[in-house]
């Protein structure tokens, strides 16, 4: 896994609401991760969410022939507030490696721009690689936060129908999402309605303009995230994401998706 497909991966294993007054919530979901069908990762997802803030923590390896091969993995970790129903993020930190590279991101952040950030190794500088501006840095959600968004009152049926500001440190894109319906899901942890979305991806900066794989992705009509609420709290994650790619459908899906509504992972541990 490249480091900067696990950000943008990151970035578009998007979220959304449920209730009304974020309250307070731990989760603990596990996913599996897979290419035509044929599971070759896990991913965990946990955190806590309550009324003041978030911290969100995110660990993802490839298993099987490919990890043997390619020695897949990556972590990240964010934290920020709940302002108004908006997400403020504070901190975000991923790092990603395979067998031929690693790439380390951290980004602090204040009124959803970017106040520092460190990249080691450097991003690589390419003649078709669209320039960054300051003003890419403002006014943008990080990858990890996104996984998280509150309803506004919208209710399950508005969840889908916004845009996604991101910024991973390396290039700034939007994901669009539109409502494509509801439907049932059961897991372990969880049984009801999930809101279906369909996501555009839309490079702005920071993207490699002539490669193959920047046109696909942003002519690609094939991609799909549903959302599940947090029992406790007024956003929703998901459980399922589907991205058709060069080689064929890429699928991370919920195995289990445990939430403990009243109470964060940290009170339960005192």
């Amino acid at each position: 896994m490249k480091p900067a497909a696990a950000s943008s991966l990151a970035g578009m294993i998007l979220a959304m609401a449920g209730a009304t007054v974020v309250e307070a919530a731990s989760l603990d979901a596990k996913y599996d991760v897979s290419l035509l069908g044929i599971t070759f990762g896990k991913a965990g997802l946990s955190g806590n969410i309550d009324g003041a803030g978030y911290k969100l923590d995110l660990v993802a390896t490839l298993t099987g022939v490919v990890g043997g091969v390619t020695g897949g993995r990556g972590s990240g970790a964010a934290t920020g507030t709940l302002v108004g129903g908006r997400l403020s993020p504070r901190t975000f930190a991923v790092s990603s490696a395979n067998s031929s590279e690693s790439r380390t991101v951290r980004m602090a952040l204040a009124e959803n721009s970017v106040a520092g950030i460190d990249i080691e190794p450097p991003i690589d500088e390419k003649p078709d690689r669209v320039p960054l501006t300051e003003s890419h840095r403002h006014n943008i959600v990080d990858p990890l936060s996104a996984f998280i968004m509150p309803v506004n009152g919208k209710g399950r049926s508005g969840a889908c129908n916004r845009v996604l500001p991101i910024f991973d440190g390396a290039a700034r894109y939007d994901i669009k999402l539109s409502s494509a319906g509801t439907r049932n899901v059961k897991l372990d942890g969880y049984s009801g309605p999930v809101s279906v979305c369909h996501a555009r991806y839309v490079p702005i900066a920071g993207h490699r303009a002539l490669r193959p794989s920047t046109k696909f992705m942003t002519d690609n009509r094939d991609i799909t995230t549903w959302l599940a609420p947090v029992a406790g709290t007024d956003v929703m994650v998901p459980v399922r994401i589907s991205v058709k790619t060069m080689i064929g459908t890429a699928v991370i899906e919920a195995s289990s998706f445990k939430v403990d509504p009243g109470v964060t992972a940290t009170a339960a541990r005192n």
